[in-house]
This record gives C-alpha cells, structure tokens and sequence, in this order.
C-alpha cells in the first residue's frame, strides 16, 4: 500500500475503561486524526520510560532487544500499524541488517511503539485504518468519531486518554529535594509506573 501516513505519540494515560491498562494516543502528524489504542501496563511503562528519558535500575525487555540489534547491527527503520481487526491493532517492524536485507517482523502493536521510541524510527498507518477507528478532537475538546463506523468504546478510550492522571495530594505536598528522593527510590525498586507521576510532578513545577 502507498497510503502511508505517519503517526506521532500524542498522549499516554491510565484508562478508567479497563482496570491495569493504559490508553495510547497516536495522531497523524499531518490531519487532525488520532488513533487510541487500549495498552499493558508494562507496555506503558516501557514507552513512558524512554519518552522521559529514565533510566532503570536493571534493562527492560525493549532495552534488551535494542541492545542486541545494535550488537549484531539490526536496525527498525519504521513501525507499520497494517491491520485492525476486532478492535486488535496488527503491527510489523521493517528491519535492516548490516548488508542491507530488509525483513519485515510482526509484533503486537503496543511492543512495536516501545520499540519504535528507542530506535527513534517512524511509525505510520494506512488510510482505512484511520477511517475504521480514528477519532477527531475539535477545539473546543469534544471528541467524535472520524468516521461513521467508529465503535463506541474507541471513542471512550480517546476520552481516557485525554484525562490527565490526577496526583494525590501526599505528592503534591512534597519539597523538590524530597521527591527527587521519592523517585530514587521508586526507580531502585523498579516501580516505573510511580516514577513516571513524579518525574510529572517535578516537571510541573518547573
């Protein structure tokens, strides 16, 4: 297909739908179309870790793998979204190796948006995809369907993903210097998913 059409990561937040997991919101870079998807939680802290630039105590699964491509001088050139069937979102990694052979790998779509912010490649989707189960955003917030055929409970994630996280007050009340330390802590104990609301709380102060 020559109907490409890439994608950026526009909003990553806990989805109130479904218990434990997360909704991923990615919007053409050229239209007004995005396109949300229900992910895992480890999935969204693998992608929020490398957005923030975090660093773990120990590699997580996605670090492992980029480590080893780099080692044998693989490299993801982009992350196509070909197919959607049954609310499922298909994904494939176009690779290169070092001679120049280019493989096509199939990957869960939330795995291949990890991938895809370490390897600092491009994703797209094609066309039909967009219509099935794009949502537009209009100024004033409201969210609709792009397209007539859009299921309901899309439209419910996108406006999961638009609503911010809020912080419990403990955070909030915290000197600078101590959530520095809270997030060492969270960090040393792995615990990303915390982490990533203070490293928030420390932006939002700045």
């Amino acid at each position: 297909m020559e109907d490409k059409i890439r994608l950026e990561i526009s909003g990553l937040s806990y989805s109130q739908a479904q218990t434990g997991a997360y909704a991923l919101v990615l919007s053409e870079t050229e239209g007004n179309r995005s396109l949300p998807i229900i992910i895992g939680s480890f999935e969204a802290q693998a992608i929020a870790i490398e957005l923030e630039s975090m660093k773990p105590s120990r590699p997580l699964t996605h670090d492992v793998f980029k480590t080893f491509a780099d080692e044998f001088k693989i490299d993801i050139k982009e992350v196509i979204i070909y197919n959607l069937q049954e609310g499922v979102f298909f994904a494939r990694l176009i690779c290169e190796d070092k001679n120049g052979l280019v493989s096509e790998i199939d990957a869960r779509t939330s795995d291949a948006i990890a991938l895809s912010v370490r390897f600092k490649c491009p994703v797209y989707t094609h066309e039909f995809i967009l219509k099935d189960a794009g949502v537009i955003i209009d100024e004033d917030a409201e969210i609709r369907p792009a397209h007539s055929n859009v299921e309901q409970d899309i439209a419910d994630a996108m406006s999961d993903a638009e609503t911010k996280t809020s912080l419990s007050d403990p955070i909030q009340s915290k000197t600078a210097v101590q959530l520095n330390e809270i997030l060492k802590d969270a960090l040393s104990k792995e615990d990303y998913e915390f982490a990533s609301k203070i490293r928030d709380e420390i932006e939002r102060r700045k």
